[in-house]
Order: structure tokens, then C-alpha cells, then sequence
């Protein structure tokens, strides 16, 4: 397998823990000073911070994936991850269709920079704009 595909392989995994939520299988994926960065610049120290957080913004929450796009730098592959998230607001509201765009950079095997956008925010302050 190329260093490419190894690379989408790792997110792919990675993802699939995350999701579980696995966050200790999915810390496994992640190079022990790993800088993850989500929406509005929140930074979280580790995998467990974001299960927290994540548990504390939605009842569940799962992504429907959608594309990975890669690219190779000069000593890392950068990793798109898209689609969409579904799962339960708080107050127990479902909701799906929640565009989410991940950038990871992949470094000798290990995920070393994670970044998170998604349209949560925007539909927590206008859920008339959420899609049903």
C-alpha cells in the first residue's frame, strides 16, 4: 500500500473509532503531540476532549462520509475527510444533512494535525435554516 493510501487508511480508522466512540482506539491513530483544532478555533488536547465535547453539544452524533482527497507534502499527506453528520441535538431533536469537512496531516504513520469545521454552530443559532 502506498503512503498515500496508508494515510487515508489511518483517517478511515481513526473516523471509525471516533464514531464508536472509541476514544481511547482512536488516540491510537494519533502521534502523541498532535494538535487538534475544532470549529471556532477551539483546540482540544486529546481524543478524550473530544468525546466530551462532542457529548456535551449533541445527545449522539455520527458522520455519513462522503470523499477523501489527499494530497502528499513534503514530509506529511494532508487528508480531506466530507460529508455529513446526523445524530440528536439535546433536546432531542434529530437532525441530519449537517455538512462537516475534517483536514488531518498524516506523518510517519500517526495522525499529527487535526482540524474541524461543520455547520453546527449555525444551525444550533437558526434551526430554521437546518435542513430536515
Amino acid at each position: 500500500m502506498d503512503s498515500l493510501n496508508q494515510a487515508v487508511e489511518i483517517v478511515s480508522r481513526f473516523l471509525a473509532a471516533s464514531m464508536a466512540p472509541d476514544p481511547v482506539k482512536a488516540a491510537s491513530f494519533m502521534a502523541p503531540d498532535v494538535k487538534i483544532v475544532f470549529t471556532g478555533g477551539r483546540e482540544m488536547p486529546d481524543t478524550q476532549a473530544i468525546t466530551v465535547f462532542n457529548g456535551a453539544r449533541y445527545n449522539w452524533v455520527k458522520k455519513a462520509l462522503g470523499d477523501f482527497d489527499w494530497m502528499d507534502r513534503d514530509d506529511h499527506t494532508v487528508v480531506y475527510s466530507n460529508g455529513t453528520l446526523y445524530g440528536e441535538w439535546p433536546d432531542g431533536r434529530s437532525f441530519s444533512g449537517n455538512r462537516y469537512l475534517d483536514r488531518f496531516e498524516v506523518r510517519d504513520g500517526k495522525i499529527t494535525r487535526m482540524d474541524v469545521w461543520n455547520d453546527s454552530a449555525e444551525w444550533l443559532l437558526a434551526p430554521e435554516i437546518a435542513r430536515p
